[in-house]
């Protein structure tokens, strides 16, 4: 709400979320309950524009930057994350939900039969947690007591792995309940629309959408199912594994000295992993990439460099083991297209909080507070430049494009996976030709992001190994040798050109495409 001054005014009056000046916020989670006077310009006290939401009896000043202290208007004055904070204080339903959950934990302890004294303990412990922190924020009002449950529900999740849970029914409550807890506790909290723009400055489309984390969400339950079901063969619930393409492939890797190494279920590590990542990408509206920065930075940690790192261990496989599993490839295969469709998202979030860095804020604040931007400043809204007709099949892969090139070095890769079945080829060339083949896929998927365009160039040194390594390595037969050189020659010259870049992405193009080796490459297009 305007003061009369500003109503009388021609000055415009559009009201925005949270101002993008450093020097200009001063609110308090609680929005202020103060009754501050406005000044001569009416934005001190109670909601001009110079008002933050601010707590205490604040008046304003001439220009009305002492609004700052005055009465706020609640949420609307807000930065994100003192918002985020509030929600849980005014949602109390949800909490007692999650006392519901806190119970069933305690209930079922004794009833399942759990056969392991620290599973059954967690089960009681956790479930009363869950009861006295819901209490908490419900009592006192404290919304970090609520996101305290969320930590407390990831703990659930991962429990049954840490314990080795001997009986699958302590395994499937405890990760349910742990689900359960994080979708009452953090992701229905989160769920609230924030005000102000949602397309980044300089972007031609909005990259934190429901549409473009859909696809995200899909391959994550994906990867979830498929690793829960292998972490049930290593947990003893199951005798076998079906594997419909490499036979006791599953059934080798899975019980390997590599698998046994780790001091708890490999398969079920991953099962937690993917189901991090498919709760995230719930979490937020569509402006997460400016309201949340840290949700999205751990979103972008967990998906790319840790989802890399399995792709790369199920790489390894036929090296270290002798064999594929056909539900880990799959699994490997889709965490590279969420690579690929989640970097726009953290590159939108980075250019976010460097731009609040240069407007005052310190680094900590920018990360866990967020803000928003004038609307004059957003990027170009999506419905204005994309057919709408087309949004449900188009919208959750823009900012990924496939040029021909791409793709066939992408089939070049997986052939050379194959070759050296198809050949007959053992021992280091046959390893080499499996890795080889493993990378330029991964590293091809990746690049289909436009914004990580620039990571085909990665397949070129491989390339060059390709057509070195028959002269280094010994034993290799002619036609495996004169397919290696080949394989490699086609890589490196479909891995030259840019393909086209049909997305804009507020001046990350010049970083994504290798704006300067492009302007010297004639092939890039």
């Amino acid at each position: 709400m305007h003061d009369n001054h500003h109503d009388s005014t021609d000055e415009p009056t559009e009201p925005t979320a949270v101002t993008t000046d450093a020097r200009k916020r001063r609110s308090r989670p609680d929005g202020g309950d103060g009754s501050g006077a406005g000044g001569a310009d009416g934005a001190g006290g109670s909601g001009g524009d110079g008002s933050d939401g601010g707590g205490g009896n604040g008046s304003g000043g001439d220009d009305g930057d002492d609004g700052d202290d005055g009465n706020g208007d609640g949420d609307d004055s807000m930065r994100p994350g003192d918002m985020m904070l509030a929600h849980p204080t005014k949602e109390t339903w949800v909490q007692y939900a999650v006392i519901s959950l806190g119970a069933w934990l305690v209930a079922t302890a004794p009833a399942f039969g759990y056969e392991s004294a620290p599973v059954f303990w967690n089960s009681v412990v956790s479930g009363l947690v869950l009861i006295a922190l819901a209490g908490a924020t419900i009592y006192y009002e404290n919304g970090y007591a609520n996101y305290a449950n969320g930590f407390v529900g990831l703990w659930l999740v991962f429990a049954p792995i840490a314990f080795s849970a001997p009986t699958a029914a302590a395994y499937a409550n405890s990760g349910l309940v742990g689900t359960m807890v994080i979708t009452f506790s953090v992701l229905i909290v989160m769920r609230s629309e924030m005000d102000g723009p949602t397309v980044p400055p300089g972007w031609s489309y909005n990259p934190s959408t429901g549409a473009q984390r859909a696809p995200l969400i899909a391959l994550g339950v994906f990867g979830f199912f498929a690793s829960w079901y292998m972490a049930a063969f290593q947990l003893g619930y199951i005798e076998s594994v079906w594997d419909p393409i490499y036979g006791s492939g599953t059934e080798q890797i899975l019980t390997s000295r590599i698998s046994e190494a780790f001091p708890v279920s490999d398969a079920g590590l991953g099962a937690v992993a993917y189901s991090i990542e498919a709760l995230m990408g719930f979490m937020g509206d569509r402006r997460r990439w400016r309201t949340m920065p840290w949700m999205v930075a751990f979103f972008g940690v967990v998906v790319i460099p840790l989802g890399f790192v399995q792709v790369l261990l199920v790489i390894m496989q036929p090296i270290m083991v002798g064999t594929w599993c056909t539900l880990c490839l799959l699994s490997a295969f889709g965490m590279l297209w969420m690579i690929a469709l989640t970097v726009d998202e953290v590159v939108a979030m980075g250019q976010y909080v460097v731009r609040l860095m240069r407007r005052g804020d310190s680094l900590w604040t920018a990360f866990w507070m967020g803000g928003t931007i004038p609307e004059e400043e957003a990027g170009v809204d999506e419905t204005s430049t994309r057919p709408i007709g087309d949004s449900p099949v188009s919208e959750p892969f823009w900012g990924v494009s496939i040029p021909w090139t791409l793709l066939g070095a992408m089939a070049l890769g997986a052939w050379l996976m194959l070759s050296p079945t198809v050949f007959g080829t053992t021992g280091l060339m046959a390893d080499s030709s499996h890795l080889a083949g493993a990378l330029i896929v991964s590293f091809t998927v990746i690049a289909t992001g436009e914004p990580a365009r620039a990571v085909r160039f990665l397949n070129v040194p491989l390339a060059g190994w390709l057509i070195a390594a028959p002269w280094l390595l010994a034993g290799v037969p002619t036609i495996a040798a004169i397919n290696a050189a080949v394989a490699g020659l086609l890589v490196a010259i479909l891995s030259v050109p840019r393909g086209p870049i049909t997305d804009r992405y507020g001046g990350w193009e010049r970083y994504a495409t290798l704006e300067t080796i492009d302007r010297l490459n004639p092939l890039s297009s």
